[in-house]
């Protein structure tokens, strides 16, 4: 079977910036120092009114193709990870293919799925690659959860962030892409939701239907990530026959770092080894994974990082690991 690579990772962020400041602002009870101390966020990037996933995903691939001077004409397969595409049909990746420029032999395809994202579209990026029929894949992340947010939510406001990622996976690179481990548990569906919007229930225009906007329940979310994540390391890790003194950096779904800390405090993982990158960006969906190790490489080139472990949990409730390696 033909070995799959992660190659290259460029990064989309919009314009706009909400500092904990500005937060603070409209809300004199959350101070911006809290906010900073209970989360790990001291800003986040909002796309701008009019910006959608096209847009940022357009924008991360086109980063992608001038920072490593790539051939569209090579690009054969575009995944697009994202639960706030532009419309509900056509498929958004088919009007990023367009934006792009890519060439119409080349596929496109949605991911609907969250903070498991990156784990997923790497995972059938990798088999798109093992298969044999294609050889450069470009998986895309991008979301703009902060327009589901409502805008006296101080708590959802301080988390998300908006951004966008694009990765090739190739059949030769830098990162050889091991086995998945995958799951979902669908009852969790409740506790982390947006109801309106599809056909069960429509979107409307009335601003303080709350179904219009994202709901979390942060306590539930909170103990299904401490109880599920140990799991799926362990059984990623031997499922791959490593073992967990075996891997140099652990990249987490950057939730907020109040679980991050505990997850990692709870499974012993040494601090150095466990990546925290998300002061600056927030809680960015499928793109903390990529966004949090491309940041990670660039302050700290001389860490170990011949072997990494993605870890992503959330919304569905799913969630997934996989490794990579330097060959």
């Amino acid at each position: 079977m033909m070995k799959s690579y992660i190659k290259a990772i460029s990064t989309y962020f919009p314009k706009n910036i909400l500092t904990n400041d500005a937060i603070s602002a409209q809300f004199p009870e959350w101070n911006s120092e809290k906010i900073l101390q209970k989360i790990g966020i001291e800003q986040r990037y909002i796309a701008q009114a009019d910006e959608c996933a096209s847009d940022m995903a357009t924008q991360a691939v086109l980063n992608l193709i001038e920072e490593h001077h790539l051939d569209k004409n090579t690009i054969d397969f575009l995944l697009l990870c994202t639960q706030t595409p532009d419309h509900i049909l056509p498929t958004t990746a088919c009007i990023v293919q367009e934006k792009v420029g890519l060439p119409t032999t080349c596929a496109a395809l949605d991911i609907n799925q969250g903070c498991s994202g990156y784990i997923y579209g790497l995972s059938l990026a990798s088999s798109l690659i093992a298969s044999g029929n294609f050889k450069n894949v470009i998986l895309v992340t991008a979301d703009t959860y902060t327009k589901y947010v409502h805008p006296k939510d101080k708590g959802n406001l301080s988390i998300f962030g908006d951004a966008a990622t694009a990765t090739l996976v190739s059949n030769e690179g830098t990162y050889c892409i091991g086995k998945p481990t995958l799951g979902t548990d669908g009852a969790g569906a409740e506790n982390l939701i947006i109801r309106n919007g599809g056909t069960r229930s429509p979107r409307n225009e009335n601003p303080d239907d709350l179904d219009n906007f994202v709901d979390m329940k942060g306590g539930k979310i909170f103990n299904f990530i401490v109880k599920r994540t140990p799991e799926v390391v362990y059984d990623n890790l031997k499922t791959n026959g490593f073992d967990i003194n075996d891997i140099d950096l652990f990249v987490f779904h950057q939730a907020n770092t109040h679980i991050l800390n505990k997850v990692r405090e709870d499974m012993e993982i040494p601090e150095e080894k466990f990546v925290i990158e998300m002061r600056y960006y927030g809680n960015t969906i499928s793109s903390t994974i990529p966004i949090a190790l491309s940041e990670h490489l660039r302050k700290y080139p001389e860490k170990p990082s011949k072997r990494i472990q993605f870890v992503g949990f959330g919304v569905g409730y799913s969630w997934g690991a996989i490794c990579i390696e330097k060959p």
